[in-house]
């Protein structure tokens, strides 16, 4: 096997290093994951994630976890509602017809951050995971590469996957390409203890996801199964937006205040994501990599996930894609007929950049369409047209 003694790390404990680690355990490779996060008890930020039958759930069924996975997925998560920008529904999913198989290729099952990233750690081995390791350089060190950590501490590893995210500390060793802005703006927040401090947003999203469309903007809620409501907006902003702005995104004055005039078109009802000092908001330009994007292959170095073919989120692809660059990393080194790493890697990155190319197009696409000046109408005959 082209791992055998040779010790593996991978930078970053999302969804991809989490399904890669378990998956190279399953082979009896020396493997850790380096993650930034304090500890396992980090709050996990953002939207509740739908896997996707041929990628996320498919890379789930390779670990041997869709057991673990069906105790802690939310059924019913995926219901969709659609509104305009003054909260009127314009079209909302049945329960009756709903696809209850996982095993469907239609299925679309969601699952909060937090117990899917707990279900994969709890799977993994007793000390996989090196906690309050934020990765901020790589060094060679004859055959070998020595990590160094913001904390100070060193570590080294033979061969270094990174899956550390949009904001890849590692890319930067594999390939100089620069990431492309969409033209998008997010901001993303999170509303706790939704039913008591935003109850009408609350009930909308009746324990699934609502998209609100009107005047080329959107807002994306998302009901968890905590309580919380995450959400997004969707705006076409100039690039340097979070800077020249002059907005303290801590202050919660301040965000309302652009909100009310950014969507003064809107009905006030969506105003009542900023009421509450129980919340959290963030603003997130959104990038893409080029769909033409390659580089020349290394003998000791890969990336896999947003590090390296980063997309909006606009179509849902981004923790599926990741988890599928994982699986088809893990069939390469392990189960892949290849004379060398380099080989094996070349491959890989060959067949992950040709997937995520095509994944790319089709989510600027969709998210161009989301923010047209027909948006809502675009969405509507979507999924009518699923439903007939």
């Amino acid at each position: 096997m082209l791992l055998q003694n040779k010790k593996v790390a991978i930078v970053g404990g999302g969804p991809g290093g989490l399904t890669l680690a378990k998956l190279l355990q399953l082979k009896g490779v020396d493997v850790k994951v380096y993650e930034r996060s304090k500890d396992k008890s980090a709050v996990q930020q953002g939207a509740t994630l739908d896997l996707h039958y041929e990628s996320g759930l498919k890379a789930l069924r390779e670990c041997g976890l869709m057991e673990e996975f069906e105790k802690n997925y939310r059924p019913g998560a995926d219901r969709l509602t659609i509104t305009d920008q003054h909260a009127v529904v314009r079209f909302g999913e049945a329960e009756e017809g709903r696809i209850q198989d996982l095993n469907s290729e239609y299925a679309r099952p969601e699952i909060d951050r937090g117990p899917l990233r707990d279900l994969l750690i709890k799977s993994l081995q007793d000390e996989t995971i090196v906690w309050n390791a934020h990765c901020a350089e790589l060094k060679k060190d004859g055959s070998r590469w020595e990590l160094i950590f913001k904390n100070g501490t060193v570590a080294d590893a033979d061969f270094v996957i990174a899956a550390d995210g949009a904001n890849s500390k590692i890319r930067k060793y594999i390939t100089d390409i620069q990431p492309v802005y969409s033209g998008i703006t997010v901001l993303e927040g999170n509303i706790y203890n939704a039913a008591v401090n935003a109850p009408h947003l609350w009930e909308l999203t009746n324990g699934g996801k609502v998209f609100a469309l009107g005047g080329s903007k959107t807002i994306v809620l998302s009901a968890k199964g905590e309580g919380s409501l995450s959400f997004y907006t969707g705006t076409r902003e100039t690039k340097d937006w979070v800077k020249a702005s002059g907005i303290d995104f801590e202050n919660k004055e301040q965000i309302l205040a652009w909100f009310k005039q950014r969507f003064s078109d809107w009905s006030v009802d969506w105003q009542k994501v900023f009421l509450t000092d129980e919340s959290y908001f963030v603003a997130r330009p959104q990038y893409y990599f080029p769909v033409d994007q390659a580089w020349q292959a290394l003998p000791d170095l890969t990336m896999i996930g947003d590090a390296a073919h980063l997309m909006p989120p606009f179509a849902g692809e981004g923790v599926n894609q990741a988890m599928q660059d994982a699986l088809e990393l893990y069939e390469a080194l392990c189960m892949g007929d290849f004379s060398s790493l380099q080989e094996a890697i070349a491959a890989f990155e060959k067949k992950m950049c040709s997937r995520t190319s095509e994944v790319t197009v089709d989510t600027l696409l969709q998210t161009e369409a989301l923010h047209s000046e027909d948006s809502l109408q675009y969405l509507l005959d979507m999924f009518n047209h699923f439903r007939s």
